[in-house]
């Protein structure tokens, strides 16, 4: 992510967990700008988790631009999704 460049996307979820490091590999590897936001060390981030999720901490958690958010997302659903949004690079 260069500096100027904001992130556009949100990641929730914690790094023990394999699901996100997979997410979050995925997104790098497609330099689509995140911000990354652990959920054990932030509590908001916690509860807001848990608001989405019908009570449960359901990991990653990745919100977009447009408000849509993935849960748990296989690779091929979050591909789908970024190309949908037009965040991938040509």
């Amino acid at each position: 992510m260069s500096e100027t460049q904001q992130p556009t996307v949100k990641m929730y979820g914690a790094m023990w967990c394999g699901d996100t490091r997979r997410a979050r590999a995925w997104l790098d590897s497609h330099q689509v700008a995140y911000l990354w936001i652990d959920v054990d060390k932030d509590k908001e981030a916690e509860v807001y988790v848990k608001s989405v999720n019908r009570g449960n901490r359901s990991i990653p958690t990745i919100v977009f631009p447009d408000g849509s958010i993935l849960t748990e997302p296989s690779i091929s659903k979050l591909e789908a999704h970024a190309k949908e949004l037009g965040l991938l690079p040509a």
